[in-house]
């Protein structure tokens, strides 16, 4: 503690994109963070403005040794100096202090009310991607937790509610960069398996034959190759004029 003060200080250093969460003048380099009595690290993350499901591995010189990997729950000293890092595509950190539970086995989404467009290319694309147009902030939260899902979400402050354990802030403003970015980041692209999710209601789609659906197919239509019903709403889905369209912004989110 700094004598006449009564303020402890660290200096934290946040590297790769999670600079995105700093102010412009602050990016790339030490920060000085001061705080009173012993906030848990991820508290002290969080105060600068980094949602915790951004974070990684967090490394600290200080009390708990020199270049240490700790937890969220490591209480500050003054004088420590933190490195925060964002998730890792290559560099191997087995054996170091992971900060979330493993990665999810299956890859599944619940989105935010203003990711609207995001969710339905997400669903054209395969993945299982929960949305509404009403959730709450809590709501999504929960559905997070209990249905092992990552957030997706343009709202950093969702990304702080401590149920979380996945989520991603959303950069873009466009919902086909969006898609971009959402692949990139968690490494989907051998995973997309488009037409398989019903773009209306997140069902899955399953293959049916032309004499079962007739009634609910427009006579220009039934001579389609091959038919597909959602098993969550009913819709029914074949390849139309526009499964073209759709095919090449796919080609596109996956840079092909």
């Amino acid at each position: 503690m700094h004598p006449g003060t009564g303020l402890n200080h660290s200096v934290f250093r946040f590297y790769q994109e999670l600079n995105d969460f700093l102010p412009q003048q602050q990016r790339g380099q030490s920060r000085v963070y001061s705080y009173t009595g012993h906030p848990s690290v991820k508290d002290a993350i969080e105060a600068q403005g980094v949602p915790h499901t951004e974070v990684d591995l967090v490394i600290v010189d200080g009390a708990a040794g020199a270049g240490v990997s700790v937890d969220f729950d490591y209480q500050m000293v003054d004088g420590d100096r933190v490195a925060v890092y964002p998730v890792f595509e290559s560099l191997d950190i087995t054996g170091t202090s992971l900060l979330r539970p493993a990665p999810l086995r299956e890859t599944r989404f619940v989105v935010d009310v203003h990711l609207g467009k995001l969710a339905r290319l997400l669903r054209l694309m395969g993945f299982d991607t929960y949305y509404a147009n009403d959730l709450t902030d809590a709501e999504i939260a929960m559905r997070s937790k209990v249905g092992h899902r990552i957030v997706l979400t343009r709202d950093q402050g969702l990304l702080k509610r401590s149920i979380i354990d996945h989520g991603y802030w959303v950069r873009s403003q466009n919902s086909e960069a969006q898609a971009v970015e959402v692949v990139r980041r968690f490494d989907l692209a051998l995973n997309v398996r488009p037409f398989t999710r019903c773009p209306a209601c997140n069902g899955t789609l399953v293959e049916v034959a032309a004499d079962k659906v007739a009634d609910a197919v427009p006579q220009r239509s039934r001579a389609a190759v091959s038919f597909a019903e959602c098993d969550g709403c009913g819709k029914i889905y074949w390849p139309g004029s526009h499964r073209p369209r759709i095919v090449a912004t796919i080609r596109r989110i996956l840079g092909g």
